[in-house]
């Protein structure tokens, strides 16, 4: 298992409890894949450096576990067809 980090940008007009299920939601896909989260943060809504599909602001998720790479496939795949998800990033952290 390798160590990753991943940052995710979700839409600014989501009500607390799509945010919060949609942590839940890519927390649970590392978890099912026989992954370990060694650290979730979430930042909370902040401006973007520029404009994303039209908005301004983003509820920032950062989240760092131990998986292995389809646990990042699979949450990619997901990610990508989420409406909720503006944007993303999965860094694989070498040692």
């Amino acid at each position: 298992m390798r160590q990753y980090e991943v940052m995710y940008v979700l839409r600014p007009d989501l009500e607390e409890e799509k945010v919060k299920a949609n942590v839940a939601r890519y927390s649970d896909v590392v978890t099912n894949f026989g992954g370990e989260i060694t650290k979730l943060q979430e930042m909370g809504k902040r401006r973007l450096a520029y404009e994303i599909k039209k908005f301004r602001e983003g509820f920032y998720v950062l989240m760092n576990f131990k998986s292995n790479a389809d646990a990042v496939a699979e949450a990619e795949r997901l990610m990508k067809i989420n409406d909720d998800v503006i944007r993303f990033l999965f860094i694989r952290e070498d040692q």
